[in-house]
């Protein structure tokens, strides 16, 4: 299960990017928020030279399974008591 809806369609790092910065809005507090922010810019800074198509898929499937997982880790924790499975 994805974050957010839509991560299946996500297929360039700008579409990611924004993905990223959407799934940040769920985060439960303004500091957990601005971390992952800040993670997910210095993120694409690091790869913004990335130029194999192979290996910008590779990293799109990558930040969209550890955004998932972050995301499960929340919920299974109880910070997200209303997104109870």
């Amino acid at each position: 299960m994805a974050p957010l809806p839509g991560a299946e369609l996500v297929q360039k790092p700008l579409q990611l990017y924004r993905y990223l910065l959407r799934c940040c809005r769920q985060l439960p507090t303004k500091g957990m928020q601005e971390h992952y922010k800040h993670a997910i810019r210095q993120s694409f800074q690091v790869h913004s030279d990335e130029d194999n198509p192979e290996r910008i898929q590779q990293i799109i499937k990558r930040a969209i399974e550890d955004a998932d997982w972050i995301m499960n880790k929340l919920r299974t924790n109880q910070l997200f008591p209303s997104c109870r499975s």
